[in-house]
């Protein structure tokens, strides 16, 4: 990791991007319904689908993918779900498989982990996620291991990130966050190359979020490249904090953002299968943040739930991981 630097400005000061994010595209007008229920009784919103056309696959897993008696521990869930609170956030994450992957008995690709490195307000929690293309051999093996390989290095480099995300060392993180990506991805080219398949067929978008546990710091940090995305939800309207994601996708590049986090914002971290149609399909974003509108986050169940909201031409693997600042 990097050598210290030298006293930084306020981390405020440092982080805030120069210009806003340009906005989720915004849904057609829906006529107003009337009120739910307030407190405990309230009922979620149950959305089969969005949009006019039903989607091609049902909407609950069908076939089992195959099982290695000699590989049991290789088995992948068709869903994992994850939650913490720390400080003045509330951690909400989520990996299910897609529609298409539960109609034909194949295993989920997307890989998720979620850890706490260190202990009191020292500690940093890192989440990360990785989706791979579903017609390439390797994206479950690979999505697994880019965050395996990413996850060890930062918690090996826990104390040192910690100290330059309270300190506001913006380039110090992100050289350093660049280098262990940079070795994650390294790792799967040479991985490629040992099982003879071509690198496109053994690689993944990977995503990453750093959170402090110290409640007197407000510094997210999000890392990565390939496909995937990353959203924020401020005031009710949804920002596209990747706008040239695509663009960078085609070339691999890195990405990095360290802000500061205001009360009521919701951080939204996805994969692939979840980023895409929060792009091109007004009604999800706007069902979201329909659902998010209350001060409390979702619970565990209601998370996924949401995050399965369903839509015509999208049936790839999901994972999130949304943050909700108090």
């Amino acid at each position: 990791m990097p050598v210290r630097r030298p006293e930084s400005p306020p981390a405020e000061a440092r982080f805030e991007p120069p210009a806003a994010a340009p906005p989720v595209p915004a849904a057609p007008p829906v006529p107003a319904a009337a009120p739910a229920p307030a407190g405990p009784a309230a009922a979620r919103p149950e959305v089969s689908h969005l949009g006019d056309r039903a989607p091609t696959y049902a909407p609950e897993p069908g076939a089992l993918p195959p099982a290695d008696p000699a590989a049991l521990d290789a088995l992948t869930p068709d869903t994992v779900l994850e939650g913490a609170r720390y400080g003045t956030y509330t951690l909400r994450a989520a990996s299910l498989r897609g529609d298409s992957a539960r109609y034909r008995g194949e295993a989920r690709r997307d890989f998720l982990l979620t850890a706490r490195f260190g202990s009191g307000d020292e500690a940093l929690v890192l989440v990360a996620l990785a989706g791979g293309d579903r017609a390439a051999p390797g994206a479950a093996e690979a999505a697994a291991e880019l965050c395996r390989t990413v996850a060890g290095a930062v918690g090996r480099s826990q104390e040192r990130l910690a100290e330059d995300i309270r300190a506001g060392r913006r380039d110090a993180l992100r050289s350093g966050l660049q280098r262990l990506t940079d070795r994650g991805y390294g790792r799967l080219r040479a991985r490629a190359a040992e099982l003879g398949l071509a690198e496109t067929a053994y690689t993944a978008g990977l995503r990453g979020l750093l959170l402090p546990v110290d409640p007197q710091c407000r510094t997210r940090v999000c890392f990565g490249a390939g496909a995937g995305g990353l959203f924020r939800l401020r005031s009710g309207a949804w920002q596209d904090l990747e706008p040239d994601a695509q663009a960078e996708d085609a070339e691999g590049g890195f990405r990095f953002r360290a802000s500061v986090a205001r009360s009521g914002d919701t951080l939204l971290l996805c994969s692939g299968g979840l980023a895409e149609p929060m792009r091109e399909e007004a009604a999800l974003p706007a069902e979201l943040a329909a659902r998010w509108a209350e001060q409390e986050p979702p619970g565990l169940a209601a998370f996924l739930a949401d995050i399965q909201l369903r839509l015509k031409g999208y049936a790839d693997d999901r994972t999130a991981a949304a943050v909700w600042e108090a």
